[in-house]
């Protein structure tokens, strides 16, 4: 009978546990063994997923308009190609600022929308502004205006340097472009490769305009001269019975030497040719722009990556391919690289994980300080790891990257999971001290 007083005593002074959420747990162990090796598994694979950056990913949708007219100076760019364009471009829904950009014969105007705008649509309503704003432009440009999607707050991840004291620069840009730079944008996560200091190869006329006079010629008779010697256009089909015929023509100059006997004109029947009025040489397409490294020329090439990707196994991969880039290149072409983003982030990575861990060392290390109990220092420290380990998962799933906020975020949390931990264990051991049983203690002290 008194046996049975007891019990009922004890089934009052328990609190009602099938309320708490601990209890599941508490009475099913195995159950809690298995969440919480999910929940360490599931954490590991979200850790080797996600992206690792110095800082949290921000894309703003932004899109960079460039066009050029060759020989227009400042002035005549941004009034005859930037207004044009920012006329058309003023009436797309979602833009927050418009700025542009003129210098001698290239202009470059950048366009910023809010962040609910989406990238791709406001890439289509540009492409249609522009299509739009062609019969308003000059009609003497090279190519129409051309669009990309950029990241202002995103710089490159890796510059290469390529530089021979023996080729020419405009062969050296020649292995930069359709070489290297093009095989690395194939990598996955690669955005564009751009190539600062760019030397096409061109063959250059230098008109003389005394002996321009002297012979009556005007430019325009040169410049037509030069396109109309310069054919690359289809002659056309010869149709038969039984066979029909694609003409072609291998009109095309490929060098300066080529140029120079051109007939520009006839002067009292007599063939005025190109070299008579006009210095030609071989030269590049741009004389105004140059790259330098360790004092000499060279063309450099920046690589950007896509937002949301991982910046260092971006460049591992980019670096795996420098010695097949080297086999590749001839002997004389030297393939450096200037700059590597990625070391600066694994050491940043690096110390703030070291920090990470050893501050979840010296919680251990304090707790069991200053409980002395070997059994209940276990359970926070399986506790801590268990749930940084899961917060990977979350991570993931929300898109978060692994940079120094995030980690430092991570080595804050710790505080909480202690704390949390250590007031709950301190329960526990207070309700086994006044008798309960280990399972009570764990219902009570949780509640």
């Amino acid at each position: 009978m008194a046996s049975e007083d007891r019990s009922k005593e004890r089934a009052r002074e328990r609190p009602k546990a099938r309320h708490s959420i601990s209890e599941l747990f508490i009475n099913r162990p195995i159950t809690t063994i298995l969440v919480m090796v999910g929940f360490v598994l599931f954490g590991l694979i979200g850790y080797r997923a996600l992206p690792v950056s110095d800082l949290p990913t921000v894309d703003y949708p932004t899109i960079n308009v460039s066009a050029s007219l060759p020989g227009a100076n400042p002035e005549t760019m941004a009034a005859s190609v930037a207004t044009p364009l920012e006329r058309q471009f003023s009436g797309i829904a979602g833009i927050d600022s418009i700025n542009s950009s003129n210098s001698q014969g290239s202009t470059s105007i950048t366009l910023q929308f809010n962040l609910s705008r989406n990238i791709d649509a406001a890439a289509q309503d540009v492409q249609t502004a522009i299509s739009a704003a062609l019969p308003q432009l000059p009609p003497d440009m090279p190519t129409p205006p051309s669009l990309r999607k950029v990241n202002p707050a995103d710089s490159p991840i890796l510059f290469f340097s390529l530089n021979s004291e023996v080729l020419p620069l405009s062969q050296v840009d020649e292995y930069a472009e359709t070489l290297i730079a093009q095989r690395i944008s194939m990598v996955d996560g690669v955005s564009q490769v751009q190539v600062y200091g760019a030397m096409k190869y061109a063959v250059r006329v230098q008109l003389d305009p005394q002996a321009l006079g002297d012979r009556g010629i005007g430019v325009d008779q040169v410049s037509a001269a030069i396109a109309n010697g310069n054919p690359n256009t289809p002659l056309g089909t010869l149709y038969g019975s039984h066979t029909n015929l694609t003409l072609q023509t291998n009109g095309q100059l490929m060098n300066a030497a080529s140029f120079r006997p051109l007939v520009v004109a006839y002067n009292n029947g007599a063939p005025v040719r190109l070299e008579q009025v006009a210095n030609v040489i071989d030269s590049v397409e741009n004389n105004k722009v140059a790259s330098w490294f360790n004092g000499r020329r060279s063309v450099t090439m920046a690589v950007q990556r896509q937002p949301g990707t991982n910046t260092v196994a971006v460049v591992d991969a980019i670096r795996a391919l420098m010695p097949q880039f080297r086999e590749q290149l001839p002997a004389s072409v030297n393939l450096d690289v200037l700059n590597d983003r990625s070391i600066s982030i694994r050491n940043s990575v690096n110390d703030v994980q070291f920090s990470l861990l050893l501050a979840m060392a010296l919680v251990v290390m304090v707790i069991f300080l200053f409980l002395r109990n070997v059994r209940a220092t276990i359970i926070p420290t399986l506790a801590l790891p268990t749930s940084i380990v899961g917060t990977f998962a979350a991570m993931y799933l929300l898109k978060f990257s692994l940079d120094n906020l995030s980690l430092m975020a991570l080595t804050l949390c710790l505080v909480f999971v202690v704390d949390d931990a250590v007031v709950m264990l301190e329960n526990i051991v207070r309700w086994i001290e006044t008798g309960s049983s280990v399972m009570e203690a764990g219902l009570k002290g949780s509640w």
